[in-house]
């Protein structure tokens, strides 16, 4: 029986996967959204990049969980990587396996507090899970031979009350994570490049062969990784491609863009054409 729809206080959310998608919650009312990466595999950055944008957008407290520690050989390496792109995000490093590292999780799952774990398929969310649990609740594929690796077979998402009393949400794994009104989150996760950009000769700097860039000049110094950069861009043009085409305002003055752009560059081909 339902007694209350209670008022969304956080939402983690995501462009429907498929074309024509539109919004799709994930989560509501989380206080904490556990951000899971393997390190069974090098973790991706840039697809972690795109999870802390939803993340911190949602309004929960982004923590990123590198799982499978016990198979990395590098574990510092590993760690320090991944705090760089965090944006000042909690990062650790967990083994459902040796149990190394889970007592951090302690301080987050607390009575009263409710967190959602989201990542891709094969980061050891459910293996997780259970050894948080103290049961084999959550099913989960065998190890691969050819790997050494687990793959999880969650297909809902579940809410479980936790020994300690804290609230955890186990989602299936994710093969796309497509932005959705993240332009807060965004900035967030790449502040680093918006204070440099704030330092450019130009207020709209495109950061590419502009004269007084300053985050170009960050790159050249070997300050901030160019993919970064790119992994941004690429972000940021997402969301104005979403934005365009659910404000039919800015679609059409994204159209009157494009025209008087093509028509600048055919005017500029014909005078070089007569001299």
């Amino acid at each position: 029986v339902i007694h209350q729809v209670l008022p969304r206080r956080t939402a983690f959310t995501r462009k429907a996967a498929g074309p024509g998608g539109g919004v799709q919650v994930v989560a509501a009312n989380v206080d904490v959204a556990f951000l899971t990466a393997s390190l069974g595999g090098d973790p991706n950055p840039r697809r972690l990049e795109r999870y802390l944008a939803s993340a911190w957008q949602s309004g929960a407290t982004p923590v990123v969980l590198l799982t499978k520690a016990d198979l990395c050989p590098d574990l510092d390496a590993a760690v320090a990587s991944i705090e760089r792109l965090a944006a000042g995000a909690p990062v650790h490093a967990l083994s459902a396996l040796t149990r190394q590292g889970l007592e951090a999780l302690n301080a987050y799952l607390m009575p009263g507090r409710t967190a959602v774990m989201v990542g891709s398929s094969g980061a050891g969310k459910s293996t997780l899970l259970n050894a948080l649990l103290g049961s084999e609740r959550m099913v989960t594929q065998a190890i691969r031979e050819q790997d050494g690796r687990g793959r999880h077979t969650t297909s809902h998402r579940e809410l479980i009350l936790l020994p300690g009393g804290g609230l955890l949400l186990d989602t299936p794994g994710m093969r796309e994570l497509g932005l959705w009104d993240s332009e807060e989150g965004l900035a967030a996760t790449f502040e680093d490049i918006e204070a440099l950009a704030a330092g450019c000769k130009f207020s709209d700097c495109a950061h590419g062969a502009e004269p007084g860039c300053a985050v170009r000049a960050a790159i050249a110094q070997g300050v901030l990784d160019e993919a970064r950069l790119r992994s941004h861009q690429k972000l940021q043009r997402e969301l104005d491609h979403l934005q365009s085409k659910e404000n039919p305002v800015l679609r059409a003055a994204k159209r009157r863009q494009w025209v008087q752009t093509a028509k600048a560059q055919r005017s500029g081909k014909k005078l070089r054409g007569k001299t």
